[in-house]
């Protein structure tokens, strides 16, 4: 916290926020600690193991009054102990994991699929990359951390309790292979098994050759501003507006995710919209009609 308030002094800053975006840490599931402040304050001064580097500098955060967004996979801020410290603060706070490469692309396929009522058999993925990244996440504990973000997003899109005959049981695979060579430029390869009309067999074939800085950076400078911008307008607590720019949607407890990236990108619009007094967008077109 004395570096925070050190960097705030150097650099002349009359506001800060804090956006994580160091490498994945290992699985972790909510522990007992994690349920109110005290419990998670004393597991910090315990050393505990629940107690993740990414939530320390959460806390730090929240603590010194700094809104905070988690780009990485991990459990962090989406603990009750730090909901409670960043709403006791008034605080924003968002995340988790920037959407960028291949996540990005089932977002935006798998609408359009669901859209036109095209059924899925399965939906297998491959990354390869070498960067520090696929370095730590060739780690089978980190790996399953990002696993778990990544598997979410076509069962949340696709709703198979809602639509069991077109998406019940599809098989989804993912691999994350760590290769030096590719250096900081990824590829992601996806091989879609569809069906259409009278259960007719199709396949979509996907090879996204990115690269994860490129495609990360300006998600970075736009949570910096529109976290920003929450805390100014005294949006506390979990700002879900802001889930089109995350795998894995933080929402209240309870809440259902939104991963549809183009509800995701009409409900940013239309907070934005709001904050500013003006009518939302709502498509309906009528009045040309009138």
């Amino acid at each position: 916290m004395e570096d925070i308030a050190e960097f705030k002094r150097r650099n002349k800053c009359s506001r800060l926020v804090m956006i994580w975006a160091a490498s994945t840490e290992i699985f972790l599931k909510q522990h007992a600690v994690h349920k109110t402040l005290a419990t998670f304050e004393q597991a910090m001064r315990d050393n505990h193991k629940a107690i993740a580097p990414s939530m320390i500098y959460a806390y730090a955060a929240l603590k010194s009054g700094v809104p905070f967004a988690n780009g990485a996979p991990n459990l962090t801020v989406d603990i009750p102990a730090l909901l409670q410290l960043a709403n006791q603060n008034n605080l924003s706070i968002c995340g988790k994991d920037f959407k960028t490469g291949q996540t990005l692309m089932k977002t935006i396929i798998a609408p359009g699929l669901k859209s036109r009522m095209l059924g899925l058999h399965g939906w297998y993925s491959t990354n390869i990359l070498g960067n520090r990244d696929g370095e730590v996440l060739d780690d089978p504990d980190s790996f399953k951390t990002k696993e778990e973000s990544k598997l979410s997003v076509l069962e949340y899109i696709l709703q198979p309790e809602v639509y069991p005959q077109l998406y019940k049981d599809f098989s989804h695979v993912v691999r994350i292979n760590y290769y030096p060579p590719r250096g900081d430029n990824k590829e992601g390869w996806d091989n879609i098994d569809i069906f259409g009309w009278l259960g007719y067999p199709m396949q979509i074939k996907i090879d996204f050759l990115c690269r994860d800085s490129i495609l990360a950076a300006p998600i970075v400078l736009d949570l910096a501003l529109f976290l920003d911008l929450a805390q100014r307008t005294g949006m506390k607590g979990v700002q879900e507006w802001l889930s089109f720019y995350f795998k894995s949607p933080q929402t209240a407890p309870g809440l259902y995710p939104e991963h549809d990236i183009f509800i995701q990108l009409m409900k940013l619009k239309n907070t934005l919209r709001h904050l500013r007094g003006e009518d939302l967008i709502t498509h309906l077109g009528l009045e040309y009609y009138d």
